[in-house]
């Protein structure tokens, strides 16, 4: 398993870019250090829209109007549906981070962002299942 990106070793700044450099979280998201959407949770389930995103990683360029590395590896990631929080621990990143390039692709309209299953069903039936409620209490309580 590859380390944390905050556990490698700092690496002099003449080093070459190669595999064993450190790409720094502000270079990843281009310097924003808040997401665009506060509506992304950690259980959020994000689902790659297949069209749109078979024709960006087609193209191989990279930068402001290409994919950044990171974000080929969300929509690989996410062809099947995952959460927010399975993504981040996929990329090895903080979830600040990784919800900045999440909204990156969602904007683009790459990717999807819904409830979980429960949580819709619950919102939509205008209450809260309290089974599923006492089931996470319980749960919470045996840790």
């Amino acid at each position: 398993m590859r380390p944390h990106w905050s556990e490698l070793p700092e690496e002099d700044e003449d080093d070459d870019y190669g595999a064993g450099t450190m790409v720094r979280p502000y270079t990843i998201t281009r310097g924003r250090t808040a997401p665009e959407r506060d509506d992304l949770t950690l259980i959020t389930l994000m689902t790659t829209v297949e069209e749109l995103a078979d024709q960006a990683l087609a193209t191989r360029s990279s930068g402001p109007r290409g994919l950044q590395p990171e974000h080929r590896l969300i929509l690989e990631r996410c062809r099947r549906p995952a959460a927010v929080a399975e993504v981040a621990a996929g990329l090895n990143l903080p979830v600040s981070v990784t919800k900045i390039l999440l909204g990156d692709l969602i904007a683009q309209g790459m990717l999807l962002a819904r409830a979980p299953i429960s949580v819709a069903r619950a919102a939509g039936d205008g209450g809260l299942d309290l089974g599923l409620l006492t089931a996470v209490r319980e749960g919470l309580r045996r840790l």
